[in-house]
C-alpha cells in the first residue's frame, strides 16, 4: 500500500510540474547584471531583449555591482531555482574570485547552474609611445635591463591577471601601478606616466591606429579580428599562453534541468541575431557555441588555470 501511494504521489508531481516547465515563463525574469552599465551590461541588454522578444515575456536588468560581482552573484545563488532570477556576470567571478577573496558568500561551483559561456575576449598589451619597444621581444628584453612599470584595471582585474600570467611566463618583474577602472588605466599610459597595460581590444587598438599608443600582442589563443597584423604571446616565443576571459549567463543551482535547457537554447538564438553578432564585432568578442555542460568545463578548467596564477603572483582583492 505505501508503494502504491508513494507511486500515485510521483506523478501527481510530475503532473503538477511538467505543465509548470512547458508555460515557463509565465511572468517576468529578473537577470542581475553583477556591474554596472559598461560593456558587460550592454551586452546583457542586447542578448536579453532577443530571449524576451522570443519567450513573450519581459526580462528586466538589475545592476548590482560590488565585490567583483560577489554582490549579484550571490543574489542568484539564493535566490528560487524556479527561473526567473538569472544572472549574466564576468566570468572572473566564478573563476578568479574563488581564489582572490579569503571568504565567498557563496559557492559558484555549487550553488550555481551554467546556462551559458556565450563570448571570450582576449587583452591586448600595449606600451606608451615614449617607451623604446615595438614588438613584443624587445619590450621583454627592455624589462631585463630596466624597471618598468604596468597599469591595471584594479587588483584582481583581466589586465592584472593577464599581466601576472605573462611576467611568470617571461621571467620578469614589474611595478603594478592599479586604477580604478581600465579606462583612466589606458589612459595614463598613453601620457607616459605608466609604461604599459593589458586592456580589451577595444579599448587598445583605436588608440594604437591614431599612434597614442603601440600594441604588441594579443593574450588570447587566436589574433583578432580587429587587430589581425598583431600576433599571440603565444606567437611570440610563449607557447600555450592563453589569457581570455568570458561573460557568463547562469541560474541559482538546481533550477529545473528543462528550464536551463530552454534558457541555453534561447540565449544561443539571440547569439545569431544580427544585433547581438553586431555588438560582438564592435567589441572583439568571440562567439563560443558551447553547451551548457561544455561552458562549465570551460568555467571549471579557468578556475584551476587562475588559481595557479594568483598564488604565485601573491594577489588579493586588495
Amino acid at each position: 500500500m505505501n508503494k502504491w501511494m508513494g507511486a500515485l504521489a510521483a506523478l501527481a508531481a510530475l503532473a503538477v510540474a511538467t505543465p509548470a516547465l512547458a508555460d515557463y515563463p509565465e511572468k517576468p525574469v529578473r537577470v542581475i547584471v553583477t556591474t554596472v552599465p559598461g560593456p558587460l551590461d550592454a551586452f546583457a541588454r542586447a542578448v536579453v531583449k532577443q530571449m524576451s522578444e522570443k519567450l513573450k515575456q519581459p526580462f528586466i536588468i538589475d545592476n548590482r555591482a560590488g565585490a567583483g560581482g560577489n554582490v549579484g552573484a550571490d543574489m542568484v545563488a539564493k535566490a528560487p531555482a524556479d527561473g526567473y532570477t538569472l544572472l549574466f556576470a564576468l566570468d572572473t567571478t566564478l573563476t578568479v574570485n574563488p581564489s582572490l577573496y579569503d571568504k565567498m558568500p557563496f559557492d559558484g561551483s555549487k550553488d550555481l547552474a551554467i546556462i551559458s559561456v556565450p563570448v571570450t575576449y582576449s587583452q591586448m598589451l600595449a606600451v606608451g609611445p615614449n617607451v623604446k619597444a615595438n614588438s613584443l621581444p624587445e619590450f621583454v628584453q627592455l624589462a631585463k635591463t630596466q624597471h618598468l612599470s604596468y597599469a591595471s584595471g584594479g587588483n584582481g582585474s583581466p589586465s592584472h591577471l593577464t599581466m601576472a600570467a605573462f611576467l611568470a611566463n617571461a621571467g620578469l618583474d614589474m611595478t603594478h601601478v592599479p586604477y580604478k577602472g581600465t579606462g583612466a588605466s589606458v589612459v595614463d599610459v598613453m601620457g607616459g606616466q605608466v609604461d604599459s597595460v593589458f586592456a580589451v581590444v577595444s579599448g587598445i587598438w583605436p588608440q594604437a591606429k591614431a599612434g597614442k599608443l603601440k600594441a604588441l600582442a594579443v593574450s588570447g589563443n587566436a589574433r583578432s579580428p580587429s587587430a589581425p597584423d598583431v600576433p599571440t604571446v603565444a606567437e611570440l616565443g610563449y607557447p600555450g599562453f592563453n589569457a581570455s576571459f568570458a561573460y557568463v549567463l547562469a541560474a541559482p543551482a538546481g533550477t529545473p534541468k528543462e528550464i536551463l535547457q530552454l534558457l541555453a537554447r534561447e540565449a544561443q538564438a539571440a547569439m545569431n541575431s544580427k544585433e547581438v553578432m553586431d555588438l560582438d564585432r564592435q567589441a572583439d568578442y568571440t562567439p563560443t557555441g558551447l553547451s551548457p555542460e561544455a561552458s562549465a568545463a570551460w568555467i571549471r578548467d579557468m578556475r584551476k588555470r587562475w588559481a595557479e596564477v594568483i598564488t604565485k603572483a601573491k594577489i588579493t582583492a586588495n
